[in-house]
């Protein structure tokens, strides 16, 4: 009987632990918004995992329950399958913002190679001015 009492005191020690370090995450990542070091778009999904985390740890059976209908023999192989999956989503998306951010680049790279083109040239029309100038005021 002891035994099984301090196995559940120290199931509740994690549960309690967790849900401290899932706050706490939560409040970090929503100061990283407040501070603008972390764009809404991209908190957006860190909130939504840390949630998860929140409600599985506060209610344990949920995730059980999710494990046995999807046929997951243990709740922690449950746990590596959605972190796994989590990964695979936040570099599918970093991908897209990659690709994106890429493309910008590479069109502000030939909007700025055009620009000082023009710069060049205004600057060499200005130059054979000043010195066809130059050659009118000597004679």
């Amino acid at each position: 009987i002891y035994a099984y009492r301090r196995k559940e005191d120290m199931t509740g020690r994690i549960q309690l632990i967790v849900a401290i370090v899932d706050l706490i995450a939560i409040l970090y990542i929503a100061n990283l918004v407040r501070i603008k070091r972390l764009e809404v778009k991209y908190a957006l999904v860190w909130f939504l995992v840390e949630l998860l985390l929140l409600i599985f740890d506060l209610f344990p059976a949920l995730l059980e329950g999710l494990t046995n209908c999807l046929g997951i023999t243990l709740p922690i192989n449950m746990l590596f399958f959605l972190g796994f999956g989590f990964v695979l989503m936040i570099l599918f998306s970093q991908t897209i913002v990659i690709s994106n951010l890429t493309r910008k680049s590479k069109r502000l790279t030939q909007e700025v190679a055009l620009l000082n083109k023009r710069i060049d040239d205004l600057e060499i029309d200005e130059n054979k001015k000043t010195e066809e100038k130059n050659l009118e005021e000597r004679k």
